[in-house]
């Protein structure tokens, strides 16, 4: 397998090379398609067609633009396996998250622009850059790829994939691979690739707590009615220990790999400000990981601005709460609903509306098909993957996973730490694009085989 390998990295090496331009320039077109999921809908069409259209060009026998229960449009294209050869599903999304403040932004986030070695704009990284390679490297073998292919592309990770189930049950038969590829992880560092072997799941909810039936006087009743605002921060508060530990009950954790993330590149990529600690307990790669978390994403009172001398009645917040893998993702909205509404003070009243759920996963990295994958990334990163974890949620891959449990989950990245993704200033490193392109046509090859 390693010779198969070696001989065909010439070849590939070269046709990834000629077409990267191209790719480049495909990504390009991708970025300026405005496709934010909670925003845009008509734009996420849009963005469908693109992809639709660049799976044609890119020589797929059919394509198809679906949708299900109403939901935003996915996309699936076929390249029919050979004779005796296995299929392979190559899945990113085409959606993006919301800009936040453009003023912030060196670039308008819909002009992919190169400074250095980098292309940034919204959905470079996360995940145009994976339709792109997805496309690049079937164009490598001429849009005829040694093995089937099933581009799957959908409009909705960036709000949880509320559609993904009724997808995947409507269209079994035309997802079903042997193989399935999935970028949307993050590499290890610049210039070091990953696969990915777990991922935290997620769950959300808003929480709404309720003193008084109408705003009163600060002065004429403050110190004897408890506002609302105030309670709901002491709700949220017991939720963390005095070190961060997050002291809900019911959630659980694990051990996380033998895996050294050093304190200054943490500092470096998470932009801390000086003298600010860590929270919680244990090793880093555990706390990102493996352990559960708790953020706060949002509160609903009066702005500063608009501030007047009254006690709120009402405030609610939105928590988000990261699911450790190997804990069911209901489970863990359960242990959480049930924390809020019992750990609110004063008698207050209390509303918990449950949110997106999304479930982790563990992926493991083993079998023949492995290996093939394995050899794929020394060829073209010159180095073995590093096997991480990540904390961000992919409910996607235990839906595959439960629809084909047959098949070699492969979860990979176009991405590094420094992609910002979701993030003012994203971007996408060019050389890593152009190893990820080639190490999924390597691992096409290498899967003829």
């Amino acid at each position: 397998m390693i010779m198969d390998l070696s001989h065909a990295l010439k070849n590939l090496s070269a046709k990834v090379d000629s077409g990267f331009d191209d790719a480049v320039a495909q990504l390009t077109r991708h970025v300026a398609v405005q496709s934010i999921s909670s925003q845009k809908p008509d734009d996420v069409r849009s963005g469908a067609e693109f992809v639709a259209a660049a799976a044609r060009e890119a020589g797929a026998a059919d394509v198809n633009v679906i949708t299900e229960n109403d939901g935003l449009p996915a996309v699936i294209a076929h390249w029919p396996a050979p004779e005796g050869k296995p299929t392979v599903l190559l899945y990113s999304h085409g959606d993006v998250q919301p800009t936040g403040n453009l003023d912030e932004w060196h670039t308008d986030p819909f002009v992919a622009t190169t400074r250095g070695e980098r292309l940034f704009g919204r959905g470079t990284a996360d995940d145009k850059g994976g339709v792109a390679a997805h496309l690049a490297a079937i164009r490598a073998f001429d849009g005829k790829p040694p093995v089937g292919v099933i581009l799957f592309v959908e409009g909705e990770e960036e709000i949880g994939s509320p559609s993904m189930e009724a997808i995947i049950a409507g269209h079994k038969e035309e997802l079903a691979a042997d193989v399935i590829v999935i970028a949307d992880s993050v590499n290890w560092t610049q210039g070091v690739p990953s696969l990915t072997t777990t991922l935290r799941g997620v769950v959300d909810c808003v929480v709404e707590v309720s003193t008084l039936d109408h705003a009163l006087h600060s002065g004429q009743f403050g110190g004897i009615v408890p506002d609302a605002l105030t309670t709901l921060c002491r709700l949220i508060a017991t939720m963390h220990d005095e070190t961060g530990e997050v002291t809900v009950d019911g959630l659980k954790g694990f051990a996380g790999p033998e895996l050294d993330y050093p304190e200054d590149r943490l500092r470096e990529e998470t932009g801390v400000l000086d003298g600010v600690q860590w929270v919680g307990r244990g090793r880093a790669v555990e706390k990102m990981w493996t352990k559960p978390s708790v953020t706060v994403v949002a509160i609903d009172a009066t702005p500063v601005k608009d501030a007047i001398n009254i006690l709120p009645a009402t405030a609610r917040a939105k928590i988000s709460l990261r699911v450790a893998p190997g804990q069911d993702a209901g489970e863990a909205m359960e242990a959480l609903v049930k924390h809020l509404e019992t750990h609110v003070e004063f008698g207050a009243h209390v509303k918990v509306t449950r949110g997106q759920l999304g479930q982790p996963g563990i992926v493991p990295f083993t079998g023949k098909r492995a290996e093939i994958a394995n050899e794929a990334f020394k060829l073209a990163w010159g180095q073995e993957p590093v096997e991480m974890g990540t904390g961000g949620a992919i409910p996607l891959v235990t839906d595959l996973q439960n629809a084909f449990p047959q098949a070699t989950v492969l979860v990979t990245a176009v991405t590094d730490p420094e992609s910002r993704m979701h993030g003012i200033d994203e971007s996408l490193h060019l050389g890593d694009f152009r190893k990820a392109i080639l190490t999924e046509a390597l691992m096409l090859a290498g899967l003829a085989e």
